[in-house]
């Protein structure tokens, strides 16, 4: 084999898929990786910055490798759950189906009666980055530089996605074509999940967390990790292909083994 070609390939073999929640299982990459997982691209596409921007909106701070926040947001609601760094996330607070208290955070641990990002989409793109900057979020520079905040703002105003249309709110069931998402994640994903989603646990020996356990219990989050990667992640994502694909590979991901 041409060596060039066999470098190629194993450098795509390696970016690994992390659909995962939580910092805590952020996934290693090698010094060859960074650029991919940290950089950008000297012209940047539309598909590569819908995609930071929500890698942003998941967790700036590993999206960005920057100094991960020690204390709370002083704008975090008094009647919220959450302290520390995750209370600077955006999805903590506007969720993984971005309608805050009016979707998944209407109750339970992560309720705060923030609402969501929909209706943002219509706002002017420089009052979005004003409103990142002042408070409740409080974003300085030294969190995230300007055009890094362009990225977020193109991520609410054009990446956003309704998950209501694909996931059954109350089941978490996906509406998708599950024969379409075999082929891509076959072709695809197996590279580093293995063909039962299995290759790769983010939970325990006695609580695994694998593809299938993940695409079950947060099916939502799973979907915007498949179109945008997980953050600090050297992760391939399906952004630049159709929604459909992304939501064929999720209901797919839903017939693998969970244990």
């Amino acid at each position: 084999m041409n060596r060039y070609i066999a470098i190629v390939l194993l450098s795509l073999s390696c970016l690994a898929v992390v659909p995962a929640a939580g910092s805590a299982r952020d996934a290693d990459h090698s010094a060859a990786q960074e650029g991919f997982v940290h950089g950008a691209p000297s012209q940047p596409s539309r598909a590569w910055t819908l995609a930071a921007g929500g890698r942003i909106y998941d967790t700036w701070w590993e999206a960005l490798d920057r100094k991960k926040p020690e204390s709370t947001n002083p704008s975090y609601p008094a009647n919220g759950k959450r302290t520390g760094a995750t209370t600077w996330r955006c999805v903590e607070c506007h969720g993984w189906d971005y309608q805050g208290k009016d979707g998944l955070n209407r109750s339970g641990e992560k309720y705060t009666g923030i609402k969501g990002i929909r209706d943002a989409r219509g706002r002017s793109t420089g009052s979005l980055a004003r409103l990142m900057r002042a408070a409740p979020h409080n974003y300085t520079t030294e969190m995230i530089r300007d055009d890094e905040l362009q990225r977020l703002v193109a991520f609410i105003k054009n990446g956003q996605h309704d998950t209501d249309a694909f996931i059954d709110r109350t089941t978490g069931k996906v509406r998708g074509d599950a024969n379409r998402g075999a082929a891509l994640f076959q072709t695809q994903c197996a590279a580093c999940h293995g063909f039962d989603g299995r290759a790769l646990n983010w939970g325990t020996a006695q609580e695994p967390g694998y593809v299938g356990t993940e695409s079950k219990a947060l099916p939502w989050e799973v979907l915007h990790k498949i179109r945008n990667s997980h953050p600090g992640a050297a992760m391939i994502n399906l952004r630049a292909l159709p929604l459909s694909d992304a939501v064929d590979v999720l209901t797919y991901a839903q017939t693998l083994p969970e244990k």
